[in-house]
Order: structure tokens, then C-alpha cells, then sequence
């Protein structure tokens, strides 16, 4: 079996934090479903610096939020916490549209704007605690 390299936190990190510019580019050209994409990649791949920090190993291909975070075992803050939730439920739609025009409906700019700002700030906070 071809074992892969191990990916350090810090490269996680990084593509964490290329991934959130991307978010704010998508949002800033109207692609609002992919900035809640990019939102949720972001703080996956920020999850899995912390997944690899701890346990030295690559994190499993998974994109579930709620799990990277409880086997990273990462403290956030019960407000950061809700985040993660919201946001992984919401990326779900983004990711597999049942129907293009109605997801197109229901992520606007406003919303778009909170979730993208929550997840610098949580982004930013994971940077810290690594």
C-alpha cells in the first residue's frame, strides 16, 4: 500500500487560510453558495491542523466539521462551537444542490458576509492555538 507523506499542521493551516481569501473572492463576485463552500473548506482544513498536530497522522478524508473537531479536541468557545455546526449543516446544500435555483435563493449576500466573518475569526483563532 502507498502510505502518503504526512501533510504538517502548518501546511494545513496555510491552505486553511488561502482557502478563506477564496471564500472572500467568491463572495465579493456574487458566487455566494461557493463562498459558503470555501467558508467550510477553510475551517476543515484549519480543524485538520489541529487533527494533525495532535495525533501525528493524517486526518481522515471526511469533510464532517463536528467530528474533525472532537477528534482534534480542540476547546472553541461554545459560540465558535455553534459556528462549527451551523456551518457544516449549511455547507451540506452548497456542496450537492438539489436544485440550483432554489440554493441560489436561500444564501444571499448579508448572510453570505456573516458567515465568511465568523469563519476568519475562528480561522484566526485556530491559527493561535496551534
Amino acid at each position: 500500500m502507498n502510505e502518503k507523506k504526512f501533510k504538517p499542521p502548518e501546511e494545513w493551516m496555510e491552505q486553511a487560510e488561502y482557502d478563506v481569501g477564496t471564500a472572500a473572492a467568491m463572495l465579493e463576485s456574487g458566487r455566494y453558495i461557493y463562498a459558503v463552500f470555501m467558508c467550510h473548506l477553510s475551517l476543515e482544513k484549519a480543524l485538520k491542523a489541529h487533527f494533525a498536530k495532535r495525533l501525528e497522522e493524517n486526518p481522515p478524508k471526511i469533510h464532517n466539521l463536528n467530528y474533525l473537531l472532537e477528534r482534534s479536541a480542540v476547546q472553541l468557545p461554545t459560540e465558535y462551537q455553534n459556528f462549527v455546526g451551523e456551518l457544516n449543516d449549511k455547507s451540506v446544500p452548497t456542496r450537492y444542490p438539489d436544485v440550483l435555483k432554489r440554493i441560489l435563493q436561500d444564501y444571499k449576500e448579508e448572510q453570505t458576509r456573516r458567515l465568511l466573518e465568523k469563519t476568519k475569526e475562528i480561522v484566526g483563532w485556530l491559527r493561535t492555538k496551534l
